[in-house]
């Protein structure tokens, strides 16, 4: 079974977006994952289909409606779906390589796009939707983050990169950041390739590499470091 997404927002018209490009797009052609969305407003009901209001207690902004996003769930991720329920939200837990492995390993994700201020708090208890953040910082909606991580998640599914092997030595794989990269030309503006990439030693290039990576881990993310 192919991994399945399926997505709820207020904006459907920004999908497939970057998900329909290059290998995550070629990969959405060959059915190896699919994408369906989902507009919340057509499970709003009356004359203006509101789908959010003014928070509980006062101040600014407005709150998406647990009642109206409970029918959306509902009728995308019945009861019975085996997939996790994802919320993107600044105040989730960060995402990471490891869990974009797991996902790509499952059955695929239903991702609520939140808008405004935030989701009504019951809604997030009793669909059990898990939170979950992209970085500490606040966008306008969630449907770039879902594109993120969802894109993050599916070039790990197999048959979508064409090299698998080149995934192995990527940033965050064994909580290292990745090692500098050279191609040709071997001279630019006066900046060689480092001579023992081109030595041919594979013994020597591979200890390069790793130490390269230590390198860049220590100076740039510490806390990758400490693990």
């Amino acid at each position: 079974m192919s991994f399945k997404a399926d997505v709820i927002t207020l904006f459907p018209e920004l999908f497939p977006g970057p998900l329909g490009a290059s290998v995550i797009g070629r990969g959405l052609e060959q059915n190896l994952w699919s994408l369906n969305t989902t507009h919340l407003r057509h499970f709003a009901s009356g004359k203006h289909k509101n789908v959010d209001d003014t928070p509980s207690g006062g101040g600014p902004g407005m709150v998406l409606r647990a009642d109206v996003l409970a029918k959306a769930i509902d009728a995308v991720s019945p009861a019975n779906d085996p997939r996790p329920r994802l919320l993107m939200s600044p105040r989730g837990q960060p995402f990471t390589q490891k869990m974009a492995r797991d996902l790509s390993k499952g059955p695929g994700a239903l991702i609520v796009c939140g808008r405004f201020e935030g989701v009504d708090q019951r809604i997030i208890e009793a669909r059990n939707l898990m939170e979950i953040s992209i970085g500490d910082y606040v966008l306008a909606g969630g449907e770039v983050a879902a594109m993120t991580l969802l894109e993050s998640v599916v070039r790990l599914i197999p048959g979508i990169l064409g090299d698998e092997k080149s995934r192995d030595e990527e940033s965050f794989e064994n909580d290292l950041l990745e090692y500098p990269q050279y191609t040709r030309p071997a001279d630019f503006e006066g900046r060689s390739v480092p001579p023992v990439l081109t030595s041919g030693d594979h013994g020597k290039i591979k200890k390069w590499r790793q130490e390269q990576s230590e390198s860049l881990t220590r100076s740039r993310r510490p806390d990758l470091w400490t693990k």
